[in-house]
């Protein structure tokens, strides 16, 4: 696990393993981030994160996860979910690489009083998970679309959270 800078109250957390093809996609959308985020976030990569991830949304405003999904849709579809407004469906991350899944740390989270005010979570839905492989041509192909979004997500977020 990475992070840049001193802790943010806005947070993007890319998930993922970056041995195991499609499941790197949180984080490498998470390095492609980092230098066009500048100061307005804290962008952390978080292999194999599981219930770390709830450590590195501790104090924070707003945080944006990005992690692999499997909900039986096509590769490279992407899934936008408000963790703030209620429990998130297991049947999106319903397997992981990771010890726990998003998903998992996230309501054992919200169990626990520990989320942030405001957690967006973008799932991208994975093809190959096989270890050694590179990404699919799927999940490739949309890691700009990821970034964009959360930079447009980031900017609403900025406005709301008072940084």
């Amino acid at each position: 696990m990475t992070s840049t800078g001193a802790r943010h109250p806005l947070r993007i957390i890319g998930v993922g393993n970056l041995f195991r093809g499609d499941d790197a996609a949180g984080v490498l959308a998470a390095r492609r981030l980092k230098d066009l985020v500048g100061d307005r976030a804290e962008v952390i990569e978080a292999e194999l994160a599981g219930l770390d991830v709830l450590d590195l949304m501790a104090d924070a405003s707003a945080v944006i996860l990005i992690d692999a999904a499997r909900s039986g849709r096509p590769a490279g579809t992407i899934h936008r979910l408000d963790a703030s407004a209620g429990p998130l469906s297991g049947d999106l991350f319903p397997h992981s690489t990771h010890v726990l899944n998003a998903v998992d740390a996230l309501e054992m989270g919200r169990t626990l009083g520990l989320l942030p005010p405001q957690v967006i979570v973008y799932g991208v839905e994975v093809g190959d998970t096989t270890a050694g492989n590179d990404l699919s041509p799927a999940v490739a192909g949309v890691l700009d679309q990821v970034v964009e979004r959360v930079l447009c997500e980031l900017e609403g977020l900025s406005c709301t959270s008072g940084s």
